[in-house]
């Protein structure tokens, strides 16, 4: 008997190392993450007259399966891993095709940053993969973090039509904005000087740069999302130790829901990023299994729109974002509640910038 309380007790304290492991607030080094064998380079033919590059991944089945698109971040390409591997193994263990287009690279030129270009290049590569194996059209689903949270945010708007689900962790909600979230010194940083690569000049001193900035961001286009099941979700210390506040993400959430449901106050959601408190009115969030170690501290749902803040910075909680999307048929209303869920290992960690 006493043999069995000692080996209870040592397991319990190899789960609170492991839980104390997976902190949210501890970076993770996803940076030197590789795709798996199974992935390979293919080129899709543009529009434009363009080879892009894609990483791709289709099952040897011949019965139709879902297809997972996932975007990379502000920074990176599609040849960059990291975070998104992880999207990759899931595709691999479940049976979906995968695809992890280029549109146009880093958010540092023209042709990127949300562009019509970029835009059209994902809708191409959707395209491009149903050539190539069979698709659920009833299960294509889009899933991003940070730049590519961003994106896929404008293309749950552009294009609602495609999606069964979209998952949209710490993106970029608008330019205008976040040019100006990195501009409050004397000199412009990464994050402004990108933006303003991209539109030829800064859009705090043009109307017409301001102009092509609001049409690249997704708070001009989501309220067109509102037949999209979309999980929108930001870590609370994002902004402090992350590059994006998550005023963007609960911005993101009034635009898609409009005027269909009760919007969150302007004022409420400044001082809820100042204070990292609750405004008196919004209610505390419920636990939820899925989100382990990151959970949930408020969360709002509307139709088939949510918006989650978690206790997390600049992050995407693998384990949640997949689970979910699982759940999630084209047509149907979202599917909120995540019962019995495939737990990952990977379950969250810092995106890369």
């Amino acid at each position: 008997m006493l043999s069995r309380s000692i080996t209870l007790v040592l397991l319990l304290i190899v789960a609170c190392e492991h839980l104390h492991a997976q902190s949210p607030l501890i970076k993770r080094n996803l940076a030197q993450r590789t795709w798996p064998a199974e992935i390979s380079k293919v080129e899709i033919p543009s529009s434009d007259n363009t080879l892009q590059p894609a990483m791709w991944y289709a099952p040897a089945s011949t019965t139709k399966k879902p297809l997972l698109v996932g975007l990379h971040t502000w920074s990176s390409t599609y040849a960059s891993a990291g975070g998104d591997s992880i999207f990759a193994e899931w595709c691999i263990a479940q049976g979906w095709a995968f695809i992890h287009p280029h549109f146009r690279g880093p958010n540092n030129t023209p042709e990127a940053m949300g562009s019509d270009r970029a835009v059209q290049d994902i809708v191409e590569a959707v395209a491009w993969a149903k050539q190539q194996t069979g698709i659920d059209h009833d299960r294509i689903y889009l899933i991003g973090g940070s730049g590519g949270a961003h994106m896929s945010q404008l293309m749950a708007g552009r294009h609602p039509e495609i999606w069964a689900g979209v998952s949209a962790w710490c993106g970029i909600s608008d330019i205008n904005a976040w040019h100006s979230f990195h501009t409050r010194s004397s000199k412009p940083g990464k994050y402004a000087l990108d933006i303003e690569a991209a539109l030829g000049g800064s859009p705090a001193t043009d109307e017409v740069r301001k102009s092509a900035a609001l049409k690249r961001s997704p708070i001009t286009w989501l309220h067109q999302a509102q037949s999209v099941p979309l999980d929108i979700a930001h870590g609370i210390h994002d902004g402090r130790l992350g590059s994006v506040p998550f005023t963007h993400s609960l911005n993101a959430y009034n635009a898609v829901i409009g005027k269909s449901g009760p919007q969150l106050r302007e004022a409420d959601i400044a001082s809820y990023y100042e204070t990292q408190s609750l405004p008196p009115t919004w209610k505390p969030a419920a636990p939820d299994p899925v989100y382990g170690p990151w959970q949930p501290k408020f969360v709002s749902q509307h139709q088939n729109t949510r918006i989650t803040i978690f206790e997390g910075a600049h992050e995407l909680i693998h384990q949640a974002a997949l689970n979910w999307l699982a759940l999630q048929r084209k047509g149907q209303p979202a599917v909120w509640q995540v019962n019995d869920f495939i737990p990952l290992e990977t379950g969250g960690g810092e995106t890369a910038k």
